[in-house]
């Protein structure tokens, strides 16, 4: 389960990198506003996954 939550997270932030780098080259602030979201959520998860696995250690 945690390498699925890992796994989830690089992709969110690989996805909301690609958004930010599309909404700036096409002048779109709403996508790149939606790409630094998504890119903030995926490293919210992959903190919250760092911090599970120094617990259980």
């Amino acid at each position: 389960m945690a390498a699925d939550e890992k796994s989830r997270a690089k992709t969110e932030q690989a996805k909301g990198k690609m958004k930010e780098v599309a909404g700036r080259a096409v002048g779109n602030e709403r996508l790149t506003a939606e790409g630094r979201a998504e890119q903030a959520k995926g490293d919210a998860r992959q903190a919250k996954e760092k911090i599970k696995d120094t617990l259980t250690d």
